[in-house]
């Protein structure tokens, strides 16, 4: 594995980074102000045609949809950029969950399908949003639980379920709803294209969380009551459901990390200010060994995690998406702890300032929380490790 950077990519990361550094870090808290009060979003709109302008806009998209065409590696570096602010991906329409759903369109989803949904994403004129968890006893970190069904009755496909944290499904124009279409473990889901609107479709609440709502990041509940949908809008073949989800979640816990990895990146660095100044018991915090030791867990826990999501990148880039699955697996869980924990010492570090709304350390760490949940919990991804391991499917020297 080869560690330096193309010229292309190399010079887009120094944009992206000054990009964040000049422009977005800035005014992130208007941002935020903006979208918590309902206000018009013009310090985002306006970020987002500068984003456009500079040619920073969609770089995982293929050029002729607006992008840069950089493969996961080129999302990864590019995406822990972004990271360092909540709202940064979001400007670069970079975000969870259109990227992702973006990315599967592409790969799968028929031409229609791609003119009326796609193009509109890629340009952000809409969002999207991927509803696929249930309420138990439904679908979770076991997606063979999956309860929301789809029967097809002449030309139409009929949905009828119970979905929940389908994050950014209130404010989405397309739904990507998985349904089980038959009772094999295996090839028993597929995925449906659903227009938000449709008859049938009921937004039961937005569910308050311990993260705040920010951006499309809300967590929506829908109840799906005979609602119908053409095999225009199958995404894949019947029965691909799980092969397809499972091939969108690998690249997607990657550009997960990197964002976290950036979040945690700027937490020490804020942190490192601070002690460098703070004086207790005659002198300053760095000078403390025990906040030595703090800074040096920190900076190895997250240059593990950068190796890790680079490995696990090239593996993709390579072709190699089975391999890939154990060790993003690994990324996932070390990643998310990794974000939690340094969040956790920042405010230690800080006192009772850490502990006040003065810093960002609380906002960051009631959002970073749901990263041991999201995209499966730390338990699955440590059976899922331990289960290959075991068995000898992949190899620890890769």
């Amino acid at each position: 594995m080869n560690f330096d950077l193309s010229p292309e990519l190399a010079s887009a990361r120094r944009a992206v980074r000054a990009f964040m550094d000049e422009h977005v870090i800035p005014v992130e808290e208007r941002i935020i102000a903006e979208d918590e009060r309902g206000l018009n979003p013009e310090t985002l709109l306006s970020l987002q045609a500068r984003a456009r302008s500079e040619g920073l806009w969609v770089p995982h998209l293929p050029t002729e949809w607006g992008g840069r065409g950089f493969g996961p590696m080129g999302m990864c570096v590019l995406f822990r950029e972004m990271g360092r602010s909540l709202v940064g991906a979001r400007v670069f329409n970079c975000d969870a969950p259109d990227q992702g759903n973006m990315d599967l369109l592409l790969r799968v989803a028929s031409p229609e399908a791609r003119d009326r949904w796609l193009g509109p994403l890629a340009r952000a004129e809409i969002t999207s949003a991927f509803a696929m968890t249930e309420p138990a006893p439904g679908a979770g970190a076991d997606p063979t639980n999956l309860r929301t069904t789809a029967r097809l009755d002449g030309e139409s496909w009929v949905i009828d379920g119970h979905k929940w944290y389908t994050t950014g499904g209130a404010q989405a124009a397309v739904l990507i709803v998985m349904a089980r279409t038959s009772d094999d473990p295996r090839k028993g889901a597929t995925l449906f294209l659903v227009d938000r609107d449709a008859p049938g479709v009921e937004l039961v609440r937005e569910i308050p969380t311990f993260g705040p709502p920010l951006l499309q990041h809300r967590e929506a509940e829908f109840r799906f009551h005979g609602v119908r949908v053409g095999h225009e809008q199958l995404l894949g073949g019947v029965g691909d459901g799980f092969r397809l989800a499972q091939a969108r979640l690998v690249p997607a816990r990657l550009t997960h990390c990197m964002r976290w990895l950036g979040l945690a990146d700027r937490t020490v660095a804020l942190s490192r200010r601070y002690v460098q100044e703070r004086v207790s018991f005659g002198k300053t915090l760095d000078k403390h060994q025990l906040v030595q030791k703090v800074f040096a867990d920190a900076a190895t826990a997250i240059h593990a995690g950068n190796l890790m999501a680079f490995h696990c990148a090239w593996l993709l880039e390579q072709g190699r998406d089975i391999e890939a699955r154990p060790y993003s697996s690994m990324c996932k869980n070390h990643v998310a702890s990794l974000l939690c924990r340094t969040l956790d010492d920042a405010m230690q570090l800080h006192g009772g300032l850490g502990y006040s709304d003065d810093v960002p350390f609380g906002r960051w760490y009631r959002h970073a929380r749901a990263a041991r949940i999201a995209d499966g919990p730390d338990e699955v991804h440590t059976m899922t490790v331990g289960r290959d391991t075991i068995a000898g499917t992949f190899d620890l020297l890769v």
